[in-house]
């Protein structure tokens, strides 16, 4: 199969449909989202369908299964996380366990159209693809990284939050890379200075790998109002990148790699 647009556009966001494998040449463009659409050649003549290679991926930091879409407040969460950290895909339709259960397309379409439109803040642009497998149908919707983080989207008591995606599950962003985004925006840019605090940030990273935010407000004796706006001015620079810890989940901070 593969990627070809019906002609229908929908605001910013663009619907495409599957076609069938007789209709695929290694000139066609390819999903940039997912992995195995670069092998979709080569699942071909394995008679291997395309869907099936992406759902044994599992879900992870970039990939997201939903059996349908009842809410689109709950959904407008998941496109805030994907948008605000690396992009992703949703695959509407598909059970935690892989299994293809199929939904009705264009009601789950314009369950997501209303998540982006009236849900997230700003509007979180995607695309729509349809995969059509044994008689059931799979509703893809791809989004990239958007360039206006913090894109904010309703938590359980209604307000508006920044969502991150970490592994395979949405979590509030923290307030320092909030900031971060929002100096990004700024049109007339950061003014930075080497403060102590900072000298002895860079000095712990020296001989350390990273830097958690309490551990900063600890060495450079400084309260965490103070260590989070120079953690994301450094951020906003270009100087600091985020990680989060695989054992604890723990945000943490270290030098961002510089080309030689």
């Amino acid at each position: 199969m593969v990627w070809s647009e019906t002609g229908s556009r929908f605001g910013s966001n663009q619907w495409f449909e599957a076609k069938p494998a007789s209709d695929l040449s290694r000139d066609t463009p390819l999903n940039p989202f997912a992995p195995a659409a670069a092998r979709f050649p080569l699942l071909v003549e394995m008679n291997m369908h395309p869907l099936e290679a992406l759902i044994a991926e599992g879900e992870h930091q970039r990939q997201d299964f939903k059996f349908e879409i009842s809410d689109s407040k709950k959904i407008a969460r998941t496109l805030s996380a994907f948008a605000n950290t690396d992009g992703g895909r949703l695959l509407i339709g598909v059970k935690d366990n892989g299994r293809i259960a199929g939904v009705r397309s264009e009601e789950e379409y314009y369950m997501i159209e209303a998540a982006s439109e009236r849900y997230t803040r700003p509007a979180v642009p995607f695309t729509a693809r349809r995969w059509e497998v044994g008689g059931r149908t799979v509703l893809e919707i791809d989004i990239e990284r958007g360039p206006d983080r913090p894109y904010l989207a309703p938590d359980k008591d209604d307000q508006y939050v920044a969502y991150l995606r970490v592994a395979d599950e949405n979590r509030p962003a923290d307030p320092t890379l909030v900031l971060a985004w929002k100096k990004l925006r700024r049109p007339d840019g950061r003014l930075f200075r080497l403060t102590r605090p900072v000298e002895a940030l860079f000095r712990h990273l020296e001989t350390h790998s990273s830097v958690s935010l309490s551990e900063f407000c600890r060495l450079a004796h400084i309260r965490r109002p103070v260590a989070r706006h120079i953690l994301s001015d450094l951020l906003a620079i270009g100087t600091l990148r985020y990680t989060f810890l695989p054992d604890d989940g723990r945000l943490v901070y270290s030098r961002a790699e510089t080309e030689e």
